[in-house]
């Protein structure tokens, strides 16, 4: 199901910065060029209380552009900040009402300051595909130490494991998708990876200072992006492309790669972002190659315990 779409459309801080029309416009677009797959959350929760409406204007934008629900692929999300506290079934109860919908074709499990009882969610995740409000999950950013006991717990007892994780992931953050502790399992076939933040909130394509809020600086390193930003366009140019469909491809050269998130506000950005598809078949070695010395964040580690 993850391996559907090569692309997925993401939620957080897009639908909400768009004219409902333009919205509506957009997912049939993308729909009609096979980005089938749409990463929708409740971000009004923990950390991201923020009064977001995207995940209720989406629901609202795809049944207006006639969009069936068995032509596109939901991933939502499941938070761990208020765990066990905060449920999995009322968490669910919640964001799917919001979107207007009566299952998530897949959800992701993520984001905890505290370690959580690793058994308990992935019973109670296992509760919610019996039930049918969701088909299956990954995790985000998880210590890998959690992903494995959560791996090894879901085998012994015959349960519904993780089946992708969706980390950061893009020219300049590499060090989790990349790193020995993730991989062995992306190479073992257990894990598919779905990129994540891999415009870096559009300062790897150019927009030095992002006028919204964006992904966590893990590291610190962004500064470092900031400079080495001119250089990513001048290596795009190489290529005849544009820095969008640089850093696109450059995901989707990766093996583990299943699908890569985006969030575009405009039609031409996503007629742009599908040029990466071809780019990545023609050059995708070549572009990793001359993108090699923009990791940059080595010093980061790859197990998750920033």
């Amino acid at each position: 199901m993850l391996t559907r779409s090569a692309f997925g459309l993401g939620s957080w801080n897009t639908w909400d910065r768009m004219e409902f029309d333009d919205a509506v416009r957009l997912l049939r677009m993308a729909v009609d060029a096979g980005v089938t797959l749409f990463d929708v959350a409740h971000y009004d929760f923990g950390p991201h209380a923020e009064h977001s409406r995207t995940d209720i204007l989406f629901g609202e934008a795809v049944r207006k552009a006639g969009i069936a629900r068995e032509d596109y692929v939901l991933c939502g999300k499941l938070w761990l900040w208020d765990y066990p506290r905060s449920g999995f079934a009322g968490q669910l109860e919640t964001s799917l009402g919001r979107i207007g919908t009566a299952h998530a074709d897949l959800v992701v499990v993520g984001d905890y300051r505290e370690r959580p009882d690793i058994p308990r969610v992935v019973t109670e995740v296992a509760e919610e595909i019996r039930a049918g409000r969701t088909g299956g999950w990954g995790v985000n950013n998880w210590l890998a130490a959690d992903l494995d006991a959560a791996l090894e717990f879901a085998e012994r007892e015959g349960l519904p494991a993780p089946e992708f994780a969706q980390l950061k992931y893009s020219i300049a953050r590499r060090s989790m998708a990349e790193g020995e502790p993730y991989r062995k399992h992306f190479a073992s076939g257990r894990l598919a990876l779905q990129a994540s933040d891999v415009f870096e909130g559009g300062v790897l394509l150019g927009t030095t200072v992002p006028a919204r809020k964006i992904g966590a600086d893990v590291g610190g390193i962004r500064e470092s992006i900031v400079a080495a930003s001119a250089e990513i366009g001048r290596i795009a140019a190489d290529f005849g492309a544009t820095r969008a469909q640089l850093a696109l491809a450059f995901c989707l050269a990766y093996e583990p790669v299943a699908n890569v998130l985006f969030g575009v506000s405009r039609a031409e950005q996503l007629v742009d972002n599908l040029g990466a598809l071809l780019l990545a078949r023609e050059h995708g070695h070549e572009i990793r190659a001359a993108l090699d010395h923009l990791r940059l964040d080595r010093a980061v580690r790859p197990d998750g315990s920033w």
